[in-house]
């Protein structure tokens, strides 16, 4: 088996089984530390005495800002790692070191953009989102040191995507995990011993991601990486950078949206059911994201091995690959289903002490995953078409499910199901997941067909 930097010929070769399991279990972990950066802090906010519910409603009002950092960092890297990964597998190293190189530098020009708007606007920008007059001095204290990180985020998340997609899985772990455990130790140093509450979190969180940040650039630049940082390949081409962003312009969407998503509901809950449905919510994205970052992680794993052997132009295993990952995908929905319905108050429990908050989220949370289960399908189709560099198809999906389905559900269901309208806010997202899996299916069956198709006739 060949695992060197210089020969990636076993994503080609070495069993299916074991080399989805050998690249995923790293990006699942991964994904799963670095939710605990903002679900740390959450959960070490929401004990905060006497305060605590209020402040962790206050940091949950930030999610929507954070998620869109995040969501531009997947814009670059999410979309110019599977070029890459397709270079490569077409035997162009050239080409993929020039993307990488072009994608460095449009993370670096997002990065300042971001900090200055951040800077600008936070507190227009938190009141907006749902911030009421008993929170917003709680959000904004979090969100002013979270502005001064976001490049670190933007080079860990953004330049972490290029990492992974060479089958170095275990470093892309590696330089999340650096960051979680920093943070695990530095929020309740700063929060309580200090005594910074939010500004407390939010100063580790960025500490946290500056070191992640070092981690990734020194691998980027250094020897061991297949794929490798040059100063000559560190410009902005739109003829390299186009496609790059076309291609992650649906990871975009997926998350950014999260963000439009999250001020809806945090607006609709406000007004029919006040802080405490704001409260639950906060705790509900955080539930949905154990469900979210994993999945997504596994198909991180299988993008490698998808992208490498469609530039290959080996059909067989690309269609084995997405199967499996789809099996794996739908088992672990399931199992997280479950778990969830079984228990939600213990999910609840996790991140207040509130025994009001914990009792109203419980109920809500039943109601919000009732359709978790179909997700593996939904995020295995989504993740395939990115691997295959199907940028249209990628977009449609993540405008289908968020902007077509979800946001005027959230509007209409409390409209058509007046007995408890905060309830019904709520049940936007299962129905809007139903709707949007078997939309992407359909169109996942017709697309895949069409690919396997055409690589049989090259082949």
């Amino acid at each position: 088996m060949q695992t060197h930097s210089d020969d990636k010929a076993f994503l080609a070769t070495d069993p299916l089984g074991s080399l989805l399991l050998r690249l995923a279990l790293p990006t699942v972990a991964a994904q799963l530390i670095n939710m605990l950066y903002n679900i740390v802090d959450r959960i070490y906010i929401g004990h905060i005495p006497e305060t605590g519910a209020l402040a962790l409603t206050g940091v949950g009002v930030c999610l929507p800002l954070i998620m869109i950092v995040s969501a531009f960092a997947a814009l670059v890297g999410n979309g110019g790692a599977p070029r890459a990964t397709i270079a490569m597998g077409q035997g162009n190293k050239e080409k993929a070191e020039v993307i990488l190189g072009n994608c460095f530098a449009l993370q670096i020009v997002v990065s300042v953009v971001l900090t200055v708007i951040l800077f600008l606007g936070d507190r227009a920008f938190l009141l907006a989102f749902g911030a009421s007059a008993n929170t917003i001095d709680y959000a904004v204290a979090y969100m002013d040191i979270y502005a001064v990180g976001t490049i670190f985020v933007q080079m860990t998340l953004g330049m972490n995507a290029f990492i992974t997609a060479q089958g170095f899985a275990k470093e892309g772990m590696l330089s999340v995990l650096i960051g979680a455990v920093a943070n695990i130790i530095l929020d309740p140093i700063f929060i309580f011993w200090f005594g910074l509450g939010v500004r407390g979190a939010a100063l580790a969180t960025i500490l946290s991601q500056a070191l992640s940040c070092i981690w990734v650039l020194a691998f980027l630049f250094g020897k061991r990486t297949f794929l490798r940082l040059r100063k000559e390949t560190i410009r902005l081409s739109p003829a390299v950078l186009l496609p790059c962003v076309a291609l992650g312009a649906a990871t975009f969407i997926m998350q950014a949206s999260e963000s439009v998503i999250s001020v809806a509901f945090n607006s609709s809950l406000l007004q029919y059911g006040g802080d405490l449905a704001v409260g639950a919510m906060t705790i509900l994205s955080s539930v949905m994201q154990f469900a979210m970052l994993p999945l997504q992680g596994l198909g991180q794993g299988a993008q490698p091995i998808i992208s490498y052997n469609y530039g290959a132009g080996k059909r067989d295993r690309v269609k084995k690959a997405f199967f499996l990952l789809l099996r794996v995908s739908l088992f672990y929905s399931c199992l997280l289903w479950a778990l969830v319905e079984l228990f939600p108050q213990a999910f609840a429990s996790l991140f207040t002490s509130d025994g009001e908050l914990v009792a109203y989220t419980g109920n809500a949370l039943r109601l919000y995953v009732a359709a978790l289960f179909l997700f593996g399908i939904q995020m295995a189709c989504q993740m395939t078409f990115t691997s295959l560099g199907k940028a249209k198809q990628s977009i449609l999906v993540a405008v289908m499910r968020k902007f077509i389905l979800l946001l005027p559900l959230i509007y209409l269901m409390p409209v058509l199901f007046r007995d408890d309208q905060a309830r019904a806010v709520y049940m936007a997202e299962p129905v809007a997941d139903t709707l949007a899996v078997l939309f992407t299916s359909v169109l996942f069956f017709f697309t895949f067909r069409k690919v396997l198709r055409q690589m049989n006739k090259s082949a």
